[in-house]
């Protein structure tokens, strides 16, 4: 072989070939094999270009669940807040603690503002982490909330007439314990007050009270819970607690000036039958908005679904070039002999 020439098993050795990589070159898929060439397609972080995005609709989509269910979550998590701070207050939590749960109205919010939160949170990390898996577990939850609600829902209107006939007897109940517990006491309070009432069928079923009775001989005899009085706050910035002293003992013309001589049951149930259509609204309104933020979960999920495989199809389409197959030493042709 003369000075100067290049040997032919260098040059078909070089056909096809990138040249080798320098300190300053960019990786390029000519120079990954085959198996690995597959896998570029799935890792679009390799070629310098980004993660691939949701769409437009898909970008509205988890914005509104992840703003719905922020809202919801902070509504859930004050709820929260309030059932503790009611249980601390009244000493309801340390003293059942190792113990059955006490019967308590604040327990039930604490529970539930428990449930709302867990589940809003769900579905607010599921959208702003892009999760298929926590979207799926907050769909899950609030389709039991739509399930419990619905059931709740059929079995007042199946017993509406028995419920309104037991609210005389529950009155009845609660001026019963009216001492005892101070939930139920503001409850009983409230009403009488709003309703301008007092007792379940008249004044004089506060006789069934312990303390108020007039045999009992307390302070408290005798007389009607402030509540009852016709003007409680006697011109008043407070509430005097005094202004029903002895009402029980007085005759009704003497007892009507100072007192509401008629009863909250009627009362009650006149006011709900006024309400149910405004309750019953609110009601549709909760379970219009707990089914549109199931369908928005669900939108974004499959929407999430389905980002996958268009990005591989666009990777496959316009991302890596096809390999250039390299020969192999038992591809090289024969070296051809120099000539002399």
């Amino acid at each position: 072989m003369k000075e100067g020439e290049r040997s032919p098993l260098l040059s078909q050795d070089a056909v096809g070939q990138e040249p080798p990589l320098s300190k300053n070159s960019q990786l390029t898929p000519c120079h990954l094999g085959p198996v690995l060439q597959k896998r570029w397609a799935w890792r679009p972080g390799l070629r310098g270009g980004q993660a691939p995005s949701l769409s437009w609709g898909s970008s509205c989509l988890k914005c509104l669940t992840f703003l719905s269910n922020f809202l919801f979550s902070l509504l859930g998590l004050l709820a929260l807040a309030i059932g503790l701070w009611g249980l601390a207050i009244k000493g309801s939590l340390g003293d059942s603690w190792g113990g059955p749960l006490p019967a308590d109205p604040m327990l039930g919010l604490v529970l539930g503002g428990l449930a709302v939160s867990a589940v809003s949170l769900a579905g607010c990390l599921g959208a702003l982490c892009e999760s298929a898996c926590l979207l799926r577990c907050f769909s899950g939850g609030l389709l039991a909330f739509l399930v419990l609600e619905a059931l709740a829902g059929a079995l007042v209107v199946a017993f509406w007439g028995p419920l309104q006939d037991g609210l005389e007897h529950a009155l009845r109940m609660a001026i019963t314990h009216y001492q005892d517990d101070p939930d139920l006491r503001f409850l009983m309070d409230q009403v009488q007050l709003g309703l301008q009432c007092c007792g379940a069928a008249s004044y004089q079923d506060w006789q069934q009270n312990l303390y108020f009775n007039c045999s009992s001989p307390g302070i408290q005899a005798c007389s009607l819970p402030a509540s009852c009085c016709i003007d409680p706050r006697e011109d008043g910035a407070s509430i005097n607690d005094q202004c029903g002293s002895g009402a029980l003992g007085l005759d009704e013309d003497a007892a009507q000036r100072v007192v509401h001589l008629e009863g909250c049951g009627t009362l009650l149930r006149g006011w709900l039958r006024r309400n149910v259509r405004a309750v019953g609204g609110l009601a549709i309104a909760v379970v219009v908005v707990q089914g549109t933020e199931l369908l928005l979960a669900t939108g974004l999920v499959r929407a999430l679904a389905v980002r996958p495989q268009g990005a591989a199809e666009r990777a496959g389409a316009g991302g890596a070039a096809a390999p250039v197959p390299t020969r192999g030493p038992r591809d090289l042709p024969a070296p051809k002999s120099a000539p002399e």
